[in-house]
């Protein structure tokens, strides 16, 4: 059986050689040229894993020959640290990364590919993930989501986290009113943990109060979600990262879709008053991400107005 190699030699465009499983190149159509050249180039693909066998390997059929990628070579791990079983049980039925490195025997001597999900994290962190800069742009693809955040695919299987907080500058009181599993994303790198690991932001994406102010006109009518209701007035989310206060009214509950009247729009107070028009639209709301920045990288993002004393900023 044939040594895993070192990662593959970086590719000219690192975003789309390393993207999020569900989104690489399917294997599953490729001719056996077509796939002995991925073997020498080390081209990352993907397939659905049929099967977790007796002999512990997840089993795939590529081009009709058998595949298997074998326990160690299912999640690249930690030097020290234990692959989890539910990590590879769960690949099971669902798109997996990997490279191929090269062909074996199987134990009844027919001719079988070997895979490694390893070998192509490992490629992808070595060199697409750790050369990014803090504010660089990258692409993701939500895969789940905790109260206190998003874990996002950022290529070929790595995890990294979206906090709640670094959804929007507009208040939400669970991911999953901002994102859904699967959703395709842009986001920014903002740090990483104490493990190296990648923690994103998407507000700074979703434009400041002018850009998104600039959407909307006083004398408009528009829907809303409400996100907080206080004594003092409720504040209702126009846009992912545009909120107003309407006055109180303890009938109101976060999330509920409302139609809102703008009444005015202050830049220098950084404040937008809303009226109420219609709290029984009866369906739910969920607004979906309006980028302003796509691509590239942000070194400093101010939220507020110039003339705005409260000042959210964000530096890379």
């Amino acid at each position: 059986m044939p040594t895993m190699s070192a990662a593959p030699a970086a590719p000219k465009t690192a975003a789309l050689a390393y993207r999020a499983e569900g989104l690489c190149r399917s294997a599953n159509h490729l001719r056996r040229e077509e796939l002995d050249r991925c073997i020498a180039s080390g081209e990352i693909l993907q397939s659905t894993a049929l099967a977790f066998d007796t002999a512990r390997r997840l089993r795939f059929t590529l081009c009709g020959t058998r595949a298997y990628m074998p326990y160690e070579e299912c999640v690249e791990t930690a030097p020290g640290e234990a692959i989890k079983d539910i990590a590879v049980l769960t690949r099971v039925g669902r798109p997996t990364c990997f490279v191929i490195t090269g062909l074996t025997r199987d134990e009844t001597g027919a001719e079988a590919y070997l895979l490694s999900r390893a070998a192509a994290q490992r490629a992808c962190r070595v060199h697409y993930l750790e050369p990014l800069e803090y504010g660089t742009v990258i692409p993701c693809t939500v895969t789940h989501i905790e109260n206190f955040g998003a874990f996002c695919d950022v290529g070929c299987g790595i995890s990294a986290l979206l906090p709640i907080d670094c959804l929007s500058v507009s208040r939400i009181a669970s991911p999953a009113d901002r994102v859904s599993v699967g959703q395709q994303l842009l986001c920014a790198v903002k740090s990483r943990d104490a493990q190296g690991r990648i923690v994103l932001t998407l507000r700074e994406l979703l434009g400041t109060w002018s850009e998104n102010a600039a959407c909307f006109a006083a004398g408009e009518t528009v829907v809303g979600i409400v996100r907080s209701v206080e004594e003092y007035g409720v504040f209702i989310e126009i846009a992912p990262n545009l909120a107003g206060l309407a006055e109180a009214d303890p009938s109101l509950r976060p999330g509920q879709a409302v139609s809102v009247y703008i009444k005015n729009i202050l830049p220098d107070k950084m404040k937008i008053k809303l009226v109420v028009v219609n709290k029984n639209l009866g369906q739910p709301l969920r607004f979906e991400p309006r980028y302003f920045v796509t691509k590239g990288r942000l070194r400093r993002w101010t939220y507020s107005t110039p003339q705005s004393r409260k000042q959210i900023e964000t530096v890379f």
